[in-house]
């Protein structure tokens, strides 16, 4: 319970990608890890260390292993579907205010109907500095057109419009068109002429629980994929100093929309740090190369559980369950980076952990999702395997997954970085 009360604090403590990367940052220093500065030349690098840029981090634990040692990583993102808040967001119309808003990533967007929503994210300054923010108040509200208003909505499907329907309220009466600057400017305490920018997105307050009679179940926003961040964390500070291999986890962001990015699994982020921790090794351009060839990533992004009202959606013999163990997900069509040689590696590694796991495959007739692990193989060459936590819900404000799957999931990356 201790363990799953610590991920329960983490996903309390990230309502955005940026507090997901300040919580994994928190955590590493806490066991020693020595952030370094990504704009400085790495000469003396510390054992154990880790290099954050914009909501994406790379930490890694070197251990006794020599500086050629092949590379365990572990990758995973650290944004989720939501709603974004518009550089120009002041909308008012007939006596309600509310705020405009973009759709990022596939949210499912009746999820987000009539939830208290609060405010999370970065404010940059126009010094060039910037501020977190997280404001846990009910903030703003997407309201659901009333069932008098739409009355064959229970037989034809709720349809929505991304541009009309998504738009909360945040108030009511006649505002201006800085009201949400100004507001902003007095939550984090700063003048709002410094506000230069700004990444803010809505979550739902509803603090992560455990659910059931027997609690054997947790339900959160952002489970996907902040229980890959979490476990992933976990794995690299509690596990032992290896002497065969460089353990090193990515966090990335804007998987959700593609990963094209400065920060995401297609930007430069993680083979520019693994290329730095080499060269400050003094390893030759020949030992990093065979370095990469040698290595193995572990690409943790949630599954789809079995859901008992929908199992035909599911493929017949490939039906994860919740509290069975992590997922191996695997995709023909290379949507997931899963090849025979990964997915042997990653059976064998569970059961050496005595971890128990299970398959996923997608049906024939339904598309399947993609995960940063066919990114990062083709980018790196690295031999690459998809895993997850199986979970209901998938792109939900509010996600649902078993208790048990979470600690699997950390306690085998956790046997992986010792041995």
């Amino acid at each position: 319970m201790t363990t799953i009360n610590g991920l329960i604090q983490f996903l309390d403590e990230s309502p955005s990608p940026w507090h997901v990367a300040a919580s994994a940052s928190q955590r590493l220093a806490s066991a020693g890890f020595v952030r370094c500065d990504w704009t400085t030349q790495w000469n003396d690098v510390p054992v154990k260390g880790f290099v954050v840029r914009g909501a994406a981090i790379v930490a890694w634990n070197r251990g006794s292993a020599p500086v050629d040692a092949p590379i365990r990583l572990v990758g995973a993102h650290t944004d989720s579907p939501c709603l974004k808040i518009k550089p120009q967001p002041d909308i008012h119309l007939l006596g309600w205010r509310q705020l405009g808003v973009e759709i990022y990533g596939g949210a499912l967007l009746n999820s987000w109907l009539d939830r208290d929503l609060g405010v999370a994210g970065r404010i940059e300054l126009d010094d060039a500095t910037c501020v977190d923010v997280v404001v846990n108040d009910s903030i703003c509200r997407v309201p659901q057109l009333a069932i008098h208003l739409d009355r064959d909505v229970n037989d034809r499907g709720l349809v929505l419009d991304k541009q009309v329907h998504m738009t909360p309220v945040w108030g009511s009466g006649i505002g201006h068109a800085n009201q949400f600057r100004d507001w902003l400017a007095d939550q984090a305490a700063i003048s709002p002429t410094t506000i230069s920018s700004w990444d803010l997105c809505l979550f739902d307050r509803t603090p992560a629980a455990l659910m059931g009679a027997d609690q054997s179940l947790l339900a959160s926003g952002r489970l996907d994929n902040q229980v890959s961040c979490w476990a992933a964390v976990e794995a690299i500070t509690s596990s032992s100093d290896s002497s065969t291999g460089l353990c090193v986890i990515a966090l990335f962001d804007h998987e959700e929309v593609g990963s094209e990015s400065t920060t995401g699994a297609s930007g430069p982020l993680l083979e520019q740090t693994l290329e730095r921790l080499s060269l400050a090794g003094l390893a030759t351009r020949q030992q990093f190369l065979s370095q990469l060839a040698s290595s193995m990533c572990i690409s943790a992004d949630n599954a789809h559980a079995v859901h008992p009202n929908y199992v035909e959606r599911h493929e017949p013999n490939h039906r994860p369950m919740v509290n069975h163990g992590p997922v191996l997900k695997i995709n023909a069509n290379q949507r997931y980076a899963s090849s025979a040689r990964s997915a042997a590696f990653l059976t064998q590694l569970f059961a050496d952990a005595e971890i128990p796991s299970q398959t996923f495959v997608s049906r024939n007739n339904m598309p399947c999702g993609t995960t940063i692990g066919p990114l990062t193989a083709t980018r790196l060459g690295i031999e690459t395997v998809d895993v997850g936590v199986p979970q209901l819900s998938m792109h939900s404000a509010r996600e649902l997954c078993g208790v048990a799957d979470p600690l699997y999931l950390m306690q085998a990356l956790r046997h992986w970085f010792s041995i």
